[in-house]
């Protein structure tokens, strides 16, 4: 589990098989400290297991699963920095929200402005995770922790307000219109459907004020 903070940048290559080495380029300190085998590290927002450690970084096995769903395989992805965050200690502070590093899908970037106070960005997303965006809630991009700013959903997009600090310590200034990003829709979300329809899907059409009656909502 991670918070959606990150730690610091790296550059991924692949190796041999399903083996990949990500390389420390920033802030390597932050990570390195009490890094062991068998640690979880988010690359990317996809958590992956230490295998072996390096001078300066360490070697981790992405499966063709993983390849396929998000963006770890594509050569864009390779030819610029990756985010990184070792994962949540007990009693350690969660300064974004519960990140699990299970993407859930890939989005992409539509466009991205600057404004006075910040970057707002906006990203296409597929329908699969739409359905858990919310206006002020949380999403993970590239396993970073933002806010929600505005949702469209006739046009399946929302935009995030990034501050500078983020946006520039992140690999979101690395991205231009037409990137593709990893996503993973808060939990929590995924949870209420899970628990107020059982079984299935829920619909819009389903929730009605009787269902929120026999359920103990109203």
């Amino acid at each position: 589990m991670f918070t959606g903070l990150i730690q610091g940048l790296g550059k991924i290559k692949p190796l041999s098989n399903d083996l990949w080495q990500i390389t420390f380029v920033s802030h390597s300190d932050a990570i390195m400290h009490d890094l062991t085998y068998g640690d979880s590290v988010a690359v990317d927002g996809v958590c992956l297991t230490v295998e072996e450690i390096l001078k300066d970084g360490f070697i981790a096995t992405a499966s063709p699963e993983t390849l396929r769903r998000t963006t770890l395989g594509r050569e864009e992805t390779q030819a610029r920095y990756v985010n990184l965050e070792t994962s949540l200690r007990v009693g350690g502070k969660v300064g974004g929200h519960f990140v699990m590093g299970h993407v859930d899908g890939m989005g992409e970037l539509i466009l991205a402005e600057q404004t006075a106070t910040s970057w707002e960005m906006t990203f296409a997303v597929p329908e699969a995770i739409a359905r858990y965006i919310v206006p002020k809630g949380s999403i993970a991009i590239n396993g970073i922790s933002l806010t929600v700013a505005t949702y469209q959903p006739e046009h399946s997009q929302f935009t995030a307000a990034v501050i500078p600090l983020t946006y520039s310590e992140t690999n979101l200034s690395c991205l231009s219109s037409g990137s593709w990003v990893n996503l993973e829709a808060d939990i929590l979300g995924k949870y209420v459907e899970k628990f107020i329809s059982p079984g299935k899907t829920p619909h819009q059409e389903d929730i009605t004020p009787a269902f929120l009656i026999e359920h103990g909502y109203l």
